[in-house]
């Protein structure tokens, strides 16, 4: 199972950028990273992160215009972990959009704590709403948010990333039809002529491992031509 949250680092000091990562990876996230912001953007687009840790000292363009650049394309939520200290940089690195300001040198448990705060805060619905509940239950299926683990019963299910992103998505918006075109956006940041059939085949996977069986609707049902939608039932008690 590969779902674990996906952190991006952008730091160019190599030695400051090897510490955050075996503090995150430690502690149980992917974590990929670039040493400058033209670096920093291809991976963004190509591997969709859930967070970004961003240096604001890059080597080609100023953090703050990356931020800036970063927010006119995405809402991921971003922590700026930089040495300026001066409040007018803070001050213009929240309103550019980042999401927290971590000065160095900084604590590993800070770090931790502003990284688990910042991802929590920052889970939003479809709509763009934040969401606030840390599990989801429909049935015998348990989703835990705060450690992206599905269990059915007893039994944890073993997802990709991106296939638990899905799920996740149809979750938070349960009880409503997510067109196609929405959840690729959402997932993939992106629709191309492959995008339906890419969605497509990840749901087989899905719904294989959470144990329906072709036509049934016991957890996730299909709007054919139109789109997914998680069910809302509570778990019978007899």
């Amino acid at each position: 199972m590969n779902n674990k949250f996906k952190i991006l680092v952008v730091e160019d000091d190599s030695n400051i950028c090897n510490i955050v990562k075996t503090i995150l990876e430690t502690n149980g996230y992917q974590v990929i990273d670039a040493n400058n912001a033209s670096n920093g953007k291809t991976v963004f687009l190509s591997h969709r992160p859930d967070l970004m840790i961003l240096d604001l000292g890059l080597p080609d363009i100023d953090g703050i215009d990356f931020i800036k650049n970063i927010r006119e394309q995405s809402d991921t939520p971003i922590i700026v972990l930089s040495a300026r200290t001066n409040e007018a940089d803070k001050v213009m690195a929240l309103d550019m959009g980042a999401n927290d300001y971590v000065t160095k040198p900084f604590g590993t448990d800070e770090l931790l704590a502003r990284v688990r705060a910042t991802l929590r805060d920052n889970r939003r619905n479809a709509n763009g709403e934040k969401i606030s509940k840390t599990k989801f239950t429909t049935r015998d299926m348990v989703i835990d948010y705060e450690y992206r683990r599905i269990t059915i019963g007893n039994n944890d299910i073993k997802l990709t990333q991106i296939e638990y992103n899905i799920v996740e998505l149809l979750s938070i918006n349960a009880g409503r039809v997510l067109t196609y075109s929405e959840i690729i956006k959402k997932i993939w940041g992106y629709v191309d002529s492959g995008s339906i059939k890419k969605l497509q085949v990840n749901m087989a996977n899905i719904r294989k491992k959470l144990g329906e069986t072709p036509g049934e609707n016991k957890y996730i049902s299909n709007e054919l031509g139109v789109g997914y939608r998680m069910n809302m039932i509570k778990e019978e008690v007899n």
